[in-house]
This record gives C-alpha cells, sequence and structure tokens, in this order.
C-alpha cells in the first residue's frame, strides 16, 4: 500500500508540513509527481472544473502549466482536523500575450489513512496584475 507521510490525524507541526510538500511539488510544475499524493480515484472541483482520477489530473495539470506560464505558487495553512486541512492559496502566472495575473483560493483537501488526498476542492478567482506588482518572482 502506497503512503504519503505525514499521515493523518494531523498536529499542528504534519498539517503544516503536509501543505508545504504540495507547494513544492505544485511549483515544480511535473504533472506526475503532483499527481502521486493523490488516491488512484480522487476527486476535484478546480473552479468550474470536475475531474475524476490520477490520469485525468494529470491532464488538467499538464494543460495549466501549457497555459500558466512561468507558474508560483505560495499556498498557507488555513485550518486542519482529523483527516481534513484547509488552505489558502495565491500565485502568479503569464499567458501566451505577456499578461499577468494573480489567482487567489482556498482548497478544502480530505486524505485517506494512507495520507493520499482523496478530494480537493479549489475555489480560485484571477486578478490582473503588472509583471511589477508580482510578488512571488522565482
Amino acid at each position: 500500500m502506497e503512503q504519503r507521510p505525514p499521515l493523518p490525524p494531523f498536529t499542528l507541526e504534519s498539517a503544516r508540513q503536509k501543505v508545504q510538500l504540495a507547494e513544492d511539488a505544485w511549483n515544480s510544475k511535473d504533472p506526475l509527481r503532483v499527481s502521486m499524493a493523490y488516491t488512484p480515484d480522487t476527486i476535484w472541483r478546480n473552479r468550474g472544473q470536475f475531474i475524476h482520477g490520477r490520469e485525468k489530473v494529470q491532464e488538467f495539470l499538464q494543460g495549466k502549466w501549457e497555459k500558466e506560464l512561468d507558474y508560483v505558487l505560495k499556498k498557507e495553512l488555513w485550518s486542519f482536523t482529523g483527516n481534513r486541512i484547509a488552505v489558502r492559496f495565491e500565485y502568479e502566472w503569464h499567458d501566451a500575450a505577456g499578461h499577468w495575473y494573480r489567482s487567489y483560493g482556498n482548497e478544502m483537501w480530505d486524505f485517506d489513512e494512507n495520507g493520499l488526498m482523496r478530494e480537493r476542492y479549489a475555489s480560485i478567482n484571477d486578478a490582473p496584475i503588472a509583471e511589477s506588482d508580482r510578488r512571488l518572482a522565482r
């Protein structure tokens, strides 16, 4: 059985660690690496899209990072209990035309006993920004 520590039930320390691991994986922009943190039958709501399963997550992320260029993400722990974590996040990116955006949102995560995410519900809003207003530049 594959495991993805830290495992629930979460403590403040392990919840923060889980959030940092997620941030690091998403900033890699590697769809396979990111998808391995989710159960094979994971369920997502991302904005208005509904995604089911690791393969669909990989497809979604591949398309995301083809559109959202120079993507940089920051996540913060909002709350946790038992096997659930809530985060707030922001990320910056630009489109092929060079228009920059900061995307803000919240996610609710539900994990199985092996530390794999079963469910991810994300609400996201995009705000146009000037390149000079970037905060998350790497």
